[in-house]
């Protein structure tokens, strides 16, 4: 390996370290259009399950069921 095939080596090494270091820097930053979608998805859900445990425990779905078992 010659001296210019190490300089670019070295060179292409650094510009990878520099990327990393400004990924590692912005991954934990979420935008807050970002943020405000997934409360808003965070609160259709648990509006589902509040409305899927209503159903299962209604006791007509359960007299259904063991019904359906005979």
């Amino acid at each position: 390996m010659g001296p210019f095939e190490i300089a670019a080596l070295a060179i292409v090494g650094g510009f990878v370290y520099a990327g990393y270091e400004i990924y590692m820097k912005t991954k934990g930053n979420a935008g807050k259009g970002e943020l405000d979608a997934l409360q808003s998805e965070l609160q259709r859900l648990k509006e589902r399950v509040s409305t899927l445990e209503s159903i299962v425990t209604d006791k007509s779905y359960q007299l259904k069921d063991q019904i359906n078992k005979l």
